[in-house]
Parts: C-alpha cells; sequence; structure tokens
C-alpha cells in the first residue's frame, strides 16, 4: 500500500522561518547513503526525492505535500566526511533545531542501513530526540542485500540494543528494490498523521502558533569539539577523527 501516493514536492527551506505552515508531518532522517531517498521514493511509488551517489548533497529541509497541510520532510543526511565544516556547520544547525522545536512533527522515520545499523551517530540521534517524547520507526534498509536469515538475525539484535536506547522506537526491515515492508510502514506513519492532538513545543507546552521554530527555544552553535554542551540543543554530527589522541580517556557522551 503506497501511502503517500499522490505526494508531490511543495517546497525547500533554508531556515526554519521558511517551513510552511502544518498540522501534522513525518521526517526522514539518516546517515548519508543509508537508502533514505530510495525508501521515500519506494512509499510514494515515483522518484520524488532525489538520489545522490555523492553524501552531504542535500542541504536544505525538502517538504512534500500530502494534501491537508500534512507533509513528507526529507532532512539533510548526516555523517558525510567529504564536506567542509564551513558549509557543513549551517544545515547542522537547521537539523538540530528543526528536530528539537518543530511542533507539528508527528514522529521520525530513521533509516538506517541493515548491514551497518546503529552506528555512534544513529545511537547519538536517538539518544538526543528522544526527550521529545514523539515516536521514532526505524527502517533497516538494503534488506536485499542479506539473506534472509541474516536480516531478521540484525532485525532480533537491533529490537534488543535500541530498547534500552530509545523505548519509543519500532523496527522493521525494509527493501526500495524488492518494494518490501511498505505495508508495515504505511500502517506506523498513517497512525501518526492520523493524530488527531493539536500540534505542540517540543516541551508540552501550548500549541504553536510560529510554524518554524518555538519561539522559547534558543539554538545554541555547538561546542568547539562538535560536542552539545549543558544546554545546548544544536545538533552536531561529526564523525570521529582516527590517528593519535592524546592519552587522556574521553569522557562518556552525556544524553
Amino acid at each position: 500500500m503506497l501511502l503517500f501516493r499522490g505526494v508531490s514536492f511543495f517546497k525547500s527551506a533554508a531556515s526554519l522561518e521558511d517551513v510552511p505552515a502544518s498540522v501534522g508531518e513525518i521526517a526522514f532522517a539518516g546517515r548519508s547513503n543509508s537508502g533514505k531517498s530510495s525508501a521515500i521514493n519506494a512509499l510514494a511509488g515515483n522518484r520524488l526525492a532525489f538520489v545522490s551517489k555523492t553524501p552531504g548533497r542535500t542541504r536544505l529541509i525538502n517538504y512534500y505535500a500530502l494534501g491537508a497541510d500534512r507533509f513528507i520532510v526529507d532532512l539533510p543526511g548526516y555523517g558525510y566526511a567529504r564536506v567542509p565544516d564551513a558549509m557543513r556547520a549551517p544545515w547542522e544547525k537547521l537539523l538540530g533545531g528543526y528536530l528539537q522545536g518543530r511542533g507539528p512533527l508527528r514522529g521520525l522515520a530513521l533509516v538506517m542501513d541493515v548491514r551497518h545499523p546503529l552506528t555512534e551517530l544513529d545511537q547519538r540521534m536517538l539518544r538526543w530526540f528522544g526527550p521529545t517524547g514523539k515516536p521514532v520507526h526505524v527502517l533497516l534498509t538494503k534488506a536485499d542485500k542479506l539473506s534472509r536469515e541474516a536480516a531478521h538475525a540484525v532485525l532480533r539484535r537491533v529490537e534488543g540494543e535500541i530498547g534500552a536506547l530509545a523505548p519509543n522506537t519500532s523496527v522493521q526491515l525494509f527493501s526500495s528494490l524488492k518494494k518490501s515492508g511498505l505495508d508495515q510502514a504505511a500502517a506506523v506513519f498513517r497512525g501518526w498523521l492520523d493524530t488527531r492532538s493539536p500540534p505542540l513545543a517540543a516541551n508540552g507546552g501550548e500549541r504553536i502558533e510560529n510554524p518554524g521554530q518555538d519561539p522559547g527555544s534558543e539554538i545554541k552553535t555547538p561546542g568547539p569539539k562538535g560536542e552539545i554542551g549543558p544546554g545546548q540543543n544544536a545538533l552536531r554530527f561529526k564523525a570521529p577523527r582516527s590517528g593519535r589522541r592524546s592519552g587522556r580517556r574521553p569522557k562518556p557522551s552525556k544524553v
């Protein structure tokens, strides 16, 4: 069942002030080259989102209209390594501000390659997004790349590990090539969009009148080492560097 049949491109937003008024939307996020755009296209039944061979190409928040002020939102990929920091920082800030402060956001579809699930950056996303109280549905894409037995073994492992990391999360296998997992994903996302409750601020407060950003939230820039410090709400996805490091043991990240 194609939940997104008839969906069409609406607009691209370079800032939170540019996002449209909405009564409900589902955001798709994931590491670059995880199959995010292909998953959106499979659910829509047509070539809707641009599939790029260059990680980090998408730098805007892309809105696709479902009608009745409901949207599918394609977020910039994270985990890219070939993009200069000066180019990467602005849309990392945009990504973080949207996910934490967007009231009409009903849930997050987190796309992971079934062969490389729950990377450090995926786990960081789950820990960071969890306090919003909104659901997450993980699509383990490219399931056709593994045997049936191997794919289900990964599914069971991810389900077990994710339970402690992000309790409000469901997981499924998905293949854009074989068109498998479409009905299961559609059932989850339809339930999110059918929610009758009005959009709330991320902190559970009053309905957000400004469709872009909760006016009470402040988006701060990441710390000098790319980590999110206390009181900061900007996402910073930066792959760990290789090579020599100081002898000091790294402190565990705070949730």
